[in-house]
C-alpha cells in the first residue's frame, strides 16, 4: 500500500523531472533559430521545416527513451517518413534494436524471393526481397546521442560484427535465423554476428574501460530498389532464455530517468547535426575544425568519395559516401554524371533540406535508385536536378529549395580498390540548356508518364512504412 508521503516524493521527483525535461526541450528548440548553435538561414521555409523536424526527434526519443528493453527488445524504425534526418536514405527502412552484448540473441524472418542477393537476375513481376539488407552490431549511443562532435573520435564507437545479404543463409521457405552473441558456440554454423570486439587501444572517453567492447545495439538497413515488387521483411529478435518474462513494474524513479533521457535525446541529437552539417561538412563555408581531405561539401558539386566512419557521421558501413550542396536559381538546373566502373549492390541517390530531411520521395521524385535510374548508351548515369520538371527520365525535384544536400551512396558487400571506385561530377546549366548537356537519344518523359511514376513510389511508401 501507497503512504502518502511515498505519494508526495514521487509527486516531486517525476514533476521536477518533467519540469528539467520542458527546460531541455527548449534547449533543442533553440537550435531551430538561435545562430549561437548553427542553424540552417533563417528563411520561411527553413524555419516552418525546422520545426517538423525537430518534432521528427521528439517521435523517435519517444520510442527510445520509455520503451528500449535489452532484455526483451523489439525491432523499431531509427528513421521513417516522418522522422526524416542525418540525410536518410529515401529507399531504406532503418532498424534498430537494443541489445545487451554480454547476452546471446536470435533474430528470426522471412523473405520473398531473393535469388538477387545471390548475383543473379531479380525474378520479375513477383514479391521479392529488398534489394539489399545489412545488420550491424555496435558499442556507443547511436550517431548524435552526445551532443558534442568529440564521439567522432575513433574509438567513441565500435562495430563488433555485420552481416549483409550478399552472406545470409536462407532456407528453401524463404526463412533466416541469425545469432547474435560474444562468442560462436562451437556446433553453430549458421549466420552469425559478434557482439563483442577486443581492441588495442584505450577508450578515447573513459580511461578506466578495458580492451572489451560489447555492442548496445543492432541496426541495419532494407534498400529497395524495385518498389513495385521488393517488399519488407519483418522480422523479430529474442533474448536467449528471456522468453515468458516479464519487466518489474513501473516506477516513479524510472519513470523520471527514461522523462529526463528522452529531453537529453531530442537536445542532443538538435545540436549534433547543426554542428556537424556547419562545421566537419562545411555545407556553408569553411570554419574552424573542418576537415581535410575534401570532406566539406562544395556548391554545386561533390567532395572526394569516402569510405563510412565515424568522420562521416556513421552511416551504413559497406558504404561509400560523397556529398554536396546544390544551390540553384529558378532558372538553373544541375547536370550530374556518375560513372561506375565495378557495379555496387546498391546505388543512391537522394536530395535533402539544410536539416538534412530526405526531400519528399513518395510523391515527388526526390530521390532515385539504380533500378529506377535511366543509364545511357556509354553506361553513365546522368541526372537532373531541377526546381521543375524538364521532361527527361532522371530528373530529381528540389520541391522549391533553392539550397540543399546532394547525397549520393554506393554499397559494396566488398569494397573495391580505390581506382575502382565510382566518379560523380556536377555542372550548373541553365535550365533551358538541360537537353543540349545530354546525348540525343536521352528518353522524353510526358506529364502522364510521371504522374504513373509518382502513383508506383506513393503505394511503396505507403506498405513499407505500414503501422499495422
Amino acid at each position: 500500500m501507497t503512504t502518502t508521503t511515498e505519494s508526495d516524493a514521487a509527486t516531486a521527483a517525476l514533476r521536477a523531472a518533467w519540469d528539467e525535461m520542458i527546460e531541455t526541450l527548449q534547449s533543442a528548440r533553440d537550435a531551430i533559430d538561435d545562430p549561437a548553435l548553427l542553424p540552417p538561414p533563417a528563411t520561411d521555409r527553413n524555419l516552418a521545416e525546422g520545426y517538423r523536424y525537430l518534432m521528427g526527434f521528439v517521435h523517435s526519443a519517444v520510442e527510445r527513451a520509455f520503451h528500449d528493453d535489452p532484455q526483451r527488445p523489439q525491432f523499431r524504425n531509427a528513421l521513417s517518413v516522418i522522422t526524416r534526418s542525418t540525410i536518410d536514405n529515401a529507399d531504406a527502412i532503418y532498424f534498430y534494436a537494443p541489445i545487451d552484448g554480454r547476452q546471446s540473441y536470435f533474430v528470426r524472418g522471412s523473405v520473398g524471393d531473393c535469388r538477387h542477393w545471390r548475383g543473379a537476375a531479380p525474378a520479375a513481376g513477383v514479391r521479392k526481397a529488398p534489394s539489399y539488407v545489412i545488420f550491424e552490431c555496435s558499442s556507443g549511443g547511436l550517431a548524435g546521442d552526445t551532443g558534442q562532435l568529440s564521439e567522432l573520435r575513433p574509438g567513441m564507437k565500435t562495430q563488433t560484427g555485420r552481416l549483409d545479404s550478399s552472406s545470409i543463409e536462407v532456407d528453401d521457405d524463404g526463412r533466416f535465423e541469425i545469432l547474435l552473441a560474444p562468442e560462436k558456440p562451437a556446433n553453430y554454423n549458421g549466420n552469425y554476428i559478434s557482439t563483442l570486439k577486443i581492441v588495442n587501444r584505450p577508450h578515447p572517453a573513459d580511461s578506466a574501460a578495458g580492451p572489451e567492447r560489447y555492442a548496445a545495439y543492432v541496426s541495419g538497413r532494407q534498400l529497395f530498389n524495385d518498389w513495385e515488387y521488393e517488399k519488407a521483411i519483418h522480422f523479430e529478435i529474442t533474448q536467449t532464455g528471456a522468453q515468458g518474462s516479464h519487466p518489474p513494474a513501473y516506477c516513479a524513479q524510472q519513470a523520471a530517468r527514461e522523462i529526463r533521457r528522452f529531453g537529453e535525446i531530442v537536445r542532443n541529437q538538435m545540436h549534433f547535426w547543426n554542428a556537424f552539417w556547419t562545421i566537419p561538412m562545411g555545407t556553408y563555408g569553411e570554419r574552424q575544425g573542418t576537415l581535410p581531405d575534401g570532406m566539406a561539401f562544395p556548391r554545386n558539386g561533390f567532395n572526394k568519395i569516402n569510405a563510412a566512419s565515424g568522420a562521416t557521421g556513421g552511416g551504413m558501413s559497406t558504404n561509400l559516401y560523397a556529398g554536396g550542396v546544390f544551390e540553384l536559381a529558378p532558372d538553373e538546373a544541375l547536370v550530374i554524371e556518375n560513372r561506375i566502373p565495378v557495379a555496387p549492390n546498391y546505388i543512391g541517390f537522394q536530395l535533402a533540406n539544410l536539416w538534412g530531411e530526405s526531400l519528399d520521395y513518395a510523391n515527388r521524385l526526390g530521390s532515385l535508385n539504380g533500378h529506377q535510374m535511366h543509364i545511357d548508351g556509354d553506361g553513365v548515369r546522368r541526372l537532373v536536378v531541377a526546381h521543375r520538371d524538364p521532361g527527361v527520365p532522371n530528373w530529381l525535384d528540389t520541391s522549391g529549395h533553392r539550397e540543399g544536400f546532394l547525397a549520393p551512396r554506393w554499397a559494396y558487400s566488398e569494397t573495391p580498390a580505390p581506382e575502382d571506385w565510382p566518379s560523380i561530377t556536377a555542372r550548373k546549366v541553365p535550365f533551358d540548356q538541360i537537353r543540349s548537356h545530354l546525348p540525343a537519344s536521352t528518353p522524353r518523359v510526358t506529364p502522364q508518364q510521371r504522374r504513373e511514376q509518382i502513383a508506383v513510389r506513393q503505394r511503396h511508401v505507403q506498405r513499407r512504412f505500414r503501422s499495422f
